[in-house]
């Protein structure tokens, strides 16, 4: 199994953005404790940052000529304004879960709706930066009851 790890805008400042409300964990705390945990469940990771909206749909889209199974995404700010990553990850319909850092349910009202959770298998959130684990474990394990 191989699954794509997806850090939206403002994921590359992790550990010194707003540490009260994202952490002190920087990005690449957070891959080398994915990575830990993908070995640990035997899937394959790889991830990939970008603050740019049409970067990451291009990643979305060789997604699905890579091969991969499945997403763990952060779209930061994008969660609530882009309807073309939206339409990517529906495109292309690869099973993705939505992590965010925050609780964006208990933030400002702009940040509780979601475009792109209508067309996910499920969304995490509040957790710090343990809710990319929990989406990683929530993805593998929804993939394999499905493979049978």
């Amino acid at each position: 199994m191989h699954l794509l790890i997806l850090h939206g805008p403002n994921l590359n400042l992790l550990g010194q953005r707003e540490p009260d409300v994202y952490g002190h964990h920087t990005l690449a705390d957070v891959q080398v404790g994915l990575d830990t945990l993908a070995n640990e469940l035997g899937v394959g990771l790889a991830h990939f940052q970008s603050n740019g909206e049409g970067t990451l749909i291009d990643r979305i889209h060789r997604a699905s000529v890579d091969g991969v199974d499945g997403i763990v995404f952060n779209p930061g700010g994008y969660t609530h304004t882009s309807v073309a990553l939206r339409d990517a990850l529906a495109g292309v319909a690869i099973p993705f879960v939505e992590v965010h850092l925050s609780n964006v349910h208990a933030r400002e009202p702009f940040r509780r709706e979601s475009l792109l959770a209508p067309v996910s298998v499920g969304q995490v959130a509040g957790f710090g930066v343990l809710s990319y684990s929990l989406g990683l474990r929530a993805l593998v394990t929804w993939l394999r009851e499905r493979s049978g």
